[in-house]
């Protein structure tokens, strides 16, 4: 597969990503009278089955990642060359962003509006360094025991960390800068991203270093991680 065609397929993916996650948040929200127990339980299962069936599309094509945490953790470990990570991050990002303006044409939202949701605090930040940890040690369990669980297992695992950690899973350093420019329920304030970002990224990498050191040459295939 061509790197422009692989390119494309992260692009794309996360830009569905983006779209089903703000657009389940603003549907739920306007739906649950204020629930936002209600709201957020919509939003996750929304969030949960979106990836599930992106991952099962685009897997075979680019592997999938739609996160710039797991583009890097691969290619640290070989399954990405180097050169090939600025084009996935791009696509990335920008998807991530005309995934949002997406959601907010559907709903008739502002196409970028910088959000004014506050996520600060260690213990945000610490539920970030979490997240991101756990979803990669999912990703580096199954693609080395059980390739085929990935999707599901990623899935599962963001449904859940969605509601057991406080920040509620961004997990992802594109989706966090999207989302910062959506003043919705699912919106972080820009001021907020950047300590976000850097927890993700140290998560991600301490999820690395220890199936580096828990299953020695851990064998992987970027055609099957997220």
């Amino acid at each position: 597969m061509t790197l422009a065609r692989r390119v494309a397929a992260e692009g794309v993916g996360t830009a569905l990503l983006l779209a089903a996650v703000v657009g389940s948040g603003i549907m739920g929200e306007r739906l649950a009278g204020g629930n936002v127990a209600v709201a957020l339980l919509a939003n996750t299962l929304a969030t949960g089955a979106a990836l599930a069936a992106l991952i099962l599309t685009f897997s075979s094509i680019s592997g999938a990642h739609f996160n710039p945490v797991v583009t890097l953790a691969d290619a640290s470990l070989g399954g990405k060359a180097w050169r090939e990570v600025p084009w996935y991050v791009g696509a990335q990002v920008a998807g991530a962003f005309v995934g949002v303006a997406t959601a907010h044409l559907m709903f008739g939202q502002p196409l970028f509006a910088a959000s004014q949701h506050m996520r600060a605090g260690a213990a945000l930040l610490w539920s970030e360094f979490v997240a991101t940890f756990g979803l990669l040690v999912v990703i580096w369990g199954c693609v080395r025991m059980r390739a085929s669980a990935v999707p599901f297992a990623v899935a599962c695992y963001i449904v859940a960390a969605y509601w057991f950690t406080a920040s509620t899973s961004f997990a992802n350093p594109a989706v966090t800068l999207a989302r910062a420019f959506s003043d919705t329920f699912t919106g972080i304030r820009p001021l907020d991203a950047p300590a976000f970002i850097l927890a993700q990224l140290a998560g991600a990498g301490m999820a690395t270093l220890f199936f580096r050191w828990l299953i020695p040459n851990c064998l992987h295939s970027g055609s099957v991680l997220l």
